[in-house]
Order: C-alpha cells, then structure tokens, then sequence
C-alpha cells in the first residue's frame, strides 16, 4: 500500500471574508492556530512545498484568509482537496477596530462556510493547556457540523523530551505529534484527510464522500 503524498500545491487567492472566498466547489481542510505556532511551516512541509505558505517575521502581520488547492496521489488514485489557512489568533498588537472586523469576518467563515470537512488545530506542544486554545476547541464544538471533524496537532514536538511526550499523548487521546524538522507525523495527517473526506481507509475508497464511523488512531 502507498503513502498519500501531495502532487500538486497552488496558492489561489486571499480573502478577507466569506463575503470574497472562492466558491463552496471543493471540500476544504482549515488549518488554525495562535499565531507563533508554526502554521506556514506546517502547510509548506505537508505540501512539500518550501515557500508554499509565506511565514511573516511578525507574528499575526498575515490577517487574510489564504486558499490552497492541493491534490493528493494515493494508491494510484487522485484525490483534490482545498487547504485553507485561516488567520493566527491571540496576537494582541493589532489595531481593535481591524481585531474586531477580522474575528467577526473569522467567525462567519469558520460557522457558515459548507465547504470545510476538516478543521485541523495547531497548537504548541510546549504549552498544550493555553487557554485560548482552549477556548477555540469548545467554540468550535458548539457548532460543527456532523459531516465535518476536529483534529489537534501538536507541532514543536521535537521540544519535548520523552516523558513530556507520553503525557501530552495521554492527556490529549486521538491527536497527532507533528515534527516539521524530522518529518514526522505528516503521513498521519495525510490519511486523516483523505478518511474524513473522501472515506479513504486501509486503501479503500467509499463511494460516499462523507465518513459515518471515523476511529481515531493512536
């Protein structure tokens, strides 16, 4: 069985809202995440793609919504799917007015837009109890929707030492470690994307293109 790798990765578009997103067309992947979390390097290493996602030497400078189309290969199958990288959050040094505009313009996205099937969370491994944090996976919860799912992934893992590893596993069941410098974690990521959508499991593909059962895996 082969590993789904992404053979193809475009920017498209920025958007500022819904308002000016590309159409609902193609089921879409969010990535979200404070904003020092490493969310650019992320999508540049799953994508293998070196300057894919512009990283900012400011963090929270990048306010707009960024649209990616990617396709995967899997078992000699093509699989599209849309990448959206959404804003960092909690950074404070941002004018109120654009802070409110941008997070009412965040929260219409992320509640209304059909198209999302997966939310994947980046979040620091070496502060894996932030509240805001917290605080955006319960928000979430409140309004999503059975046909899509919420992943944590927990990047700079490569700061933990072993001990510090097991507990963050045990503390938080079902999420994934990533290492953007050892590569590690990716293909996980990879097969949670084409489960919840497209039912791709065990290199089996399900004519459906939503999962009714979708075991997380340790």
């Amino acid at each position: 069985m082969s590993t789904p790798r992404v053979v193809e990765a475009a920017f498209i578009k920025s958007a500022q809202s819904i308002a000016d997103s590309l159409p609902e067309d193609m089921s879409e992947v969010v990535f979200l995440g404070r904003s020092n979390v490493g969310k650019s390097s992320t999508l540049n290493s799953l994508t293998q793609r070196k300057n894919l996602a512009k990283s900012s030497a400011t963090p929270g400078k990048t306010q707009l919504i960024n649209f990616f189309e990617t396709r995967y290969l899997y078992n000699e199958e093509s699989y599209p799917v849309r990448f959206v990288d959404l804003p960092g959050f909690g950074y404070a040094k941002v004018s109120k007015s654009l802070k409110e505009v941008w997070q009412k313009n965040l929260v219409e996205f992320i509640q209304h837009r059909v198209s999302i099937r997966l939310f994947i969370h980046l979040r620091d491994a070496r502060h894996p109890h932030a509240k805001i944090d917290d605080d955006v996976e319960a928000y979430i919860s409140e309004f999503i929707r059975p046909d899509q799912k919420y992943l944590t992934v927990f990047t700079k893992i490569d700061k933990l030492n072993q001990k510090e590893r097991a507990k963050l596993k045990k503390d938080f069941p079902g999420s994934i470690t990533l290492s953007n410098l050892k590569k590690n974690g990716h293909d996980r990521v990879h097969q949670m994307i084409l489960e919840t959508i497209f039912g791709v499991e065990d290199g089996t593909k399900s004519k459906s293109d939503s999962v009714e059962e979708n075991e997380e895996k340790e």
